[in-house]
């Protein structure tokens, strides 16, 4: 089967050419080969294949094209890469590996291509395109890739239990390709993944997360996710997420799964918002439950300071799992735990105090907030999602004409530090300190409007009561 059309860029009779030059058997594979078959669109990354030596080829090709300044060498993996026009290229020689078993790091040897082939992860992975002169063009499949691919399917080219335990981050790669491109994992294969669970824990968290990221961008992660947990591979990596799953029932009163409460949620904001982090804290957001649940024969079941708890534990799972502990935790960490207040003022009778401490505390995350609080809205009950949905619409209104008149989202305070010592003449000290908190809680409470002139008025009857005189006005 020859599919010349996925190789009419001229760059691939270029390493033809020169492959030719120095008579070495040449193939593109992998992820360029399948998204092409799957109309995916053409990758801007094309790896090759060299039976012989990948980094000659490379600087061969290079300087061909005149590239030679911009070949980057990995002489320990026997790879060379450079980017052509807008496509990075790499290449590699066939190689065959072995494993040892508490390592997922191969002893590698020189091999044909069938050995590279045998050690790829799945059989829609092994799909070669020959860069040979008698058979340019030619697809090359030793494990009908191409009807797997047809069908839907992924499947380890070898048996899966060898595949999964010599390199247990295949399990990940499975699962992110299944929730990816919408295939089923071939029963045998997903019980392998089921029997070599535990050893994901040979596998640094760092390449963990890398696939566990991927999952978290699919357009519907709980596909993914759910996977994770059926598999058993998620008790290894997020238990406190598993620890959610399971509905208990006393004295007839029952709670809600709150791990399938979980995936409906991460779901449901995944439609409005490609932002990893803010897809992270609809998976995080009930995670203080299971640690705060309890039974209380006057009002049922409750999860009293989950969100406070939930908040604490996100910085601890970020430090285990080896996420990024600046900005994003801490945005994390923040929509957690202000993930119920939003409930708190969708009534009649909320004040315009309560709407602004909430715009306050929100700040710049006030509308990736509302965005979370509207996902976590899954009751089946179409009435009642109407409901819920159109009560945080009259909560943003009021918001807006709050935040449009008093001016408090990314509050800045109307009068400085600076400007109160040079006010009263003095140095700093505490009470700096007190009118500065005095000043923003007068104008959250809405007893003085957020500006200069109301804000002086304030504090210099403020100063009064610490008995500061003004000097400078």
């Amino acid at each position: 089967m020859k599919i010349l059309e996925a190789v009419s860029n001229p760059i691939f009779r270029n390493v033809a050419e020169v492959a030719d030059e120095i008579n070495q058997e040449t193939y593109v594979v992998g992820g360029f080969v399948r998204d092409y078959l799957l109309n995916r669109g053409q990758k801007k990354d094309i790896d090759f294949v060299t039976v012989g030596n990948g980094i000659l080829l490379a600087k061969e090709l290079a300087n061909k094209l005149g590239h030679t300044s911009q070949v980057s060498v990995f002489k320990r993996f026997g790879t060379a890469m450079f980017k052509y026009k807008d496509t990075d290229l790499e290449f590699v020689g066939a190689r065959k590996e072995s494993y040892s078993e508490d390592s997922r790091k191969p002893h590698v040897e020189d091999g044909t291509l069938e050995d590279d082939q045998k050690r790829r992860d799945f059989t829609i992975n092994t799909l070669a395109i020959s860069m040979n002169k008698e058979n340019f063009g030619e697809l090359i499949d030793p494990f009908n890739g191409v009807e797997d691919l047809n069908n839907k399917i992924i499947k380890t080219p070898l048996e899966p239990n060898v595949t999964y335990s010599d390199d247990p981050l295949r399990m990940m790669r499975a699962i992110r390709f299944a929730a990816q491109l919408d295939f089923e994992i071939e029963k045998k294969s997903f019980q392998a993944i089921i029997d070599n669970a535990e050893r994901i824990n040979i596998v640094s968290f760092e390449r963990v997360m890398d696939e566990f990221q991927k999952i978290m961008m699919t357009d519907k992660p709980s596909v993914g996710l759910l996977l994770l947990e059926q598999s058993g591979l998620m008790q290894h990596i997020l238990p406190e997420l598993v620890a959610l799953k399971g509905i208990e029932e006393v004295e007839g009163q029952k709670h809600k799964d709150n791990f399938y409460h979980t995936l409906e949620v991460v779901d449901n904001i995944s439609v409005n918002t490609d932002n990893v982090w803010l897809r992270w804290a609809a998976l995080l957001h009930d995670i203080g439950k299971a640690v705060t649940k309890r039974f209380d024969k006057n009002v049922g079941w409750t999860f009293h300071s989950h969100e406070f708890v939930g908040s604490k534990m996100v910085l601890k799972l970020f430090r285990r799992l080896k996420l990024p502990l600046g900005p994003q935790v801490k945005y994390v960490q923040k929509l957690v735990m202000m993930s119920s207040r939003p409930i708190a003022v969708v009534t009649d009778d909320a004040t315009d105090s309560a709407l602004r401490r909430l715009l306050f505390d929100a700040g710049e995350d006030f509308d990736d907030l509302i965005t979370l609080c509207k996902a976590d809205i899954t009751t089946k009950n179409e009435r009642k999602q109407k409901r819920f949905k159109q009560n945080f619409e009259v909560v943003e209104q009021k918001i807006k004409d709050v935040e449009e008149r008093d001016k408090v989202r990314n509050f800045q305070p109307p009068i400085t530090g600076e400007q109160i010592m040079k006010i009263f003449d003095i140095q700093p000290g505490k009470e700096i300190g007190i009118l500065k908190n005095a000043i923003k809680e007068a104008i959250l409470e809405g007893e003085v409007e957020n500006n200069y002139n109301s804000a002086l008025e304030f504090v210099i009857n403020m100063g009064k009561d610490l008995n500061l005189e003004p000097k400078n006005i």
